[in-house]
């Protein structure tokens, strides 16, 4: 595994969830967040996992807080949380800033 993806990453948001049962027009709204989200200048990438619960951990990568807000701020992502109590029985998000960060890969 190559772990050295995002060095110039500042902020990472991280999103903890688990899906409901009521899917309807999730996967649709999440490839086009996924896909819109990759032209906001200072947006580094993404990782996800996901345990044999079916609990996910959804990580984005940005170089600035100015990217941060400006990803905040579409109309697409606002419509796609506006669903979050809808799509997930359970959800937690936090915007971290990255103090440090090292990476070991053989």
């Amino acid at each position: 595994m190559i772990l050295n993806r995002f060095p110039c990453a500042k902020y990472a948001n991280v999103f903890s969830y688990q899906l409901s049962n009521d899917l309807n027009g999730y996967q649709e709204i999440d490839e086009k967040t996924l896909r819109l989200v990759k032209d906001i200048p200072g947006y580094l990438g993404c990782e996800n996992v996901k345990d044999k619960s079916g609990r996910s951990i959804f990580i984005s990568y940005w170089d600035s807080l100015q990217a941060v807000n400006e990803w905040r701020k579409n109309q697409d992502h606002r419509n796609a949380k506006s669903k979050g109590k809808k799509w997930y029985s359970a959800y937690h998000s936090m915007l971290v800033k990255i103090e440090y960060s090292s990476e070991h890969n053989s």
